[in-house]
């Protein structure tokens, strides 16, 4: 193991240390109560470089766009992709953004942390309720309210899928401010979403015809994951000739991850791009998606193409797609056909 990585295990378990006994997972209140109208910025902490999750956090953005449309949305993040995933969003204003190696940018790290005492907010929200960072800087942040995540026991009885690392923020958040004297919104917890432009789906557009072998709807496979959830070349070999012998009349087309690497040799039209809004907008175009659990599931996720994501060893009912008859699929208790064939129902919708 290197020093690096005996470094930040160190730091990850002096953090969790330090935070533990950060926010209450209770929430009191006293008969307080707020005035929706009196909010007008509002803080959402994810300080994690990750595409995903970073990704997850859209459905509350959304929620609280619905919930206070006058507000502004500020985001406290770590790497630079955020800057990229959230530049159409109306609502969201400043990123405040920690480096993704922070060891070798200590200045920019700390100066970070430094901004979040900057501004004054209505409204802080840690997204991560388990997260050491996320707990430390909810506490910092200037803000009247601050919600560092409840416990799920406050109200399991009330919501489904409390688990989904998207949806248990916003279950979280509608549970806080019913207490603060507003009424939450009930209604299904939005999907994840990029703001695409015109321009970026039209241009998405012409890259997928480009790759198009029949003028008919199109599969997009991604055959690439981080570690363990990544499925062998034989894995995918076979899926992909049963795929192609179940539906021959459609076209499948492989989007490459940015290491530009296929599980399928290249054997197959493929398309690479190392901008996400570019992939994205490619996403948006095509009829079905089909992966493993990763960044890029998501993105194909928020663009809104149906998603059968695939999980074989993490948790489909944490992670899974979900909207737009979206759905996880637990690799180890379904066959390719029964895969292939949830495929095909989206196909001929």
């Amino acid at each position: 193991m290197s020093l690096l990585k005996k470094v930040n295990i160190y730091r990850r378990g002096l953090m969790k240390g330090i935070t533990k006994n950060i926010g209450d997972s209770k929430l009191i209140t006293n008969g307080e109560q707020i005035n929706k109208e009196e909010i007008k910025r509002i803080l959402i902490t994810r300080p994690n470089h990750r595409l995903g999750n970073q990704l997850l956090i859209t459905p509350l953005i959304q929620e609280l766009t619905a919930t206070f449309p006058n507000a502004k949305i500020d985001l406290f993040l770590k790497g630079g992709v955020g800057n990229i995933l959230f530049e159409n969003f109306a609502q969201v204003d400043q990123k405040i953004n920690l480096p993704k190696k922070h060891f070798k940018e200590l200045g920019k790290y700390i100066g970070g942390w430094f901004r979040l005492k900057k501004y004054k907010y209505d409204i802080v929200i840690n997204v991560a309720k388990n997260s050491s960072s996320g707990r430390l800087s909810t506490k910092l942040a200037n803000a009247k309210y601050k919600f560092f995540g409840l416990d799920e026991s406050e109200f399991t009885h009330k919501f489904e899928n409390l688990n989904h690392i998207a949806k248990f923020p916003v279950y979280s958040f509608r549970e806080s401010i019913s207490h603060l004297g507003i009424v939450p919104n009930l209604s299904t917890v939005p999907s994840l979403k990029m703001m695409l432009s015109k321009d970026e789906i039209a241009k998405g557009k012409i890259e997928l015809d480009k790759l198009k072998e029949k003028n008919a709807k199109t599969i997009a496979l991604f055959t690439f994951a981080t570690g363990a959830k990544c499925y062998s070349k034989e894995w995918w070999s076979t899926f992909y000739k049963e795929l192609k012998s179940t539906l021959p009349d459609y076209n499948i087309i492989e989007v490459l991850p940015v290491e530009n690497v296929s599980q399928l040799n290249f054997s197959i039209p493929h398309y690479y791009s190392k901008d996400v809004r570019e992939i994205c907008g490619f996403f948006a175009n095509c009829d079905v998606f089909i992966g493993a659990d990763s960044g890029i599931m998501h993105l194909a996720t928020a663009s809104g193409v149906p998603t059968l994501g695939l999980f074989s060893v993490t948790a489909p009912d944490t992670y899974q797609p979900y909207g737009n008859h979206s759905k996880g699929i637990n690799t180890n208790k379904t066959s390719n056909a029964e895969i292939i064939q949830d495929a095909k129902q989206i196909l001929e919708m």
